[in-house]
């Protein structure tokens, strides 16, 4: 049986490896099938729009569907995210998504210059703590994004303000709700 787990995610391949990794090795593990690919669609601007992993069952038995769908929910995939290859397809996921877009070029040189886009992900993550966390990023002409997944959109975004409203790399910053 032949799947394929569409990732309402913005991971680079990088990022997705890790995924189809772990996936792998616990369908290895239980001897029912595994990860024969995978892609990153990304818009006109370069920015990533989804991933895709392949998943291969080496048995055709409807019950590993539902096993399949735990396994995904267990382990965390952003909501949006469908397995395709069912009829119907099956919505799976359990964590919302946060992308943070750094202004990268309406600050002033100082702010480049004094300022570190890697204490920006410290600090970030440390105000998430329990609630979620940065899984990739992508650096466009005219703006960084994080991409932040956890439990709770609205509960990341409150832990973060207060830091983004201090720290002079994060001015006219955005945030969107990405999953």
């Amino acid at each position: 049986m032949y799947l394929t787990l569409k990732l309402n995610a913005r991971f680079q391949p990088k990022h997705r490896f890790e995924l189809e990794d772990a996936l792998q090795e616990i369908l290895e593990k239980k001897g029912i099938g595994e990860i024969t690919g995978g892609g990153t669609a990304q818009n006109p601007d370069g920015e990533i729009a989804y991933c895709d992993i392949e998943i291969h069952l080496t048995e055709d038995r409807q019950e590993l569907i539902p096993w399949l769908v735990d396994l995904l929910n267990r382990i965390g995939i952003p909501k949006g995210s469908r397995l395709q290859g069912t009829e119907p397809e099956i919505e799976v996921g359990t964590l919302e998504g946060m992308a943070y877009y750094s202004n990268g070029v309406d600050l002033s040189e100082e702010v480049y210059k004094s300022c570190d886009i890697n204490y920006v992900i410290e600090q970030m993550e440390q105000a998430m703590k329990g609630i979620g966390s940065m899984y990739s990023y992508w650096e466009g002409k005219t703006y960084t994004a994080l991409y932040f997944y956890g439990s709770s959109f609205a509960e990341m975004k409150k832990s973060v303000e207060p830091f983004l409203a201090t720290y002079p790399l994060c001015q006219k910053c955005r945030i969107e709700q990405i999953a």
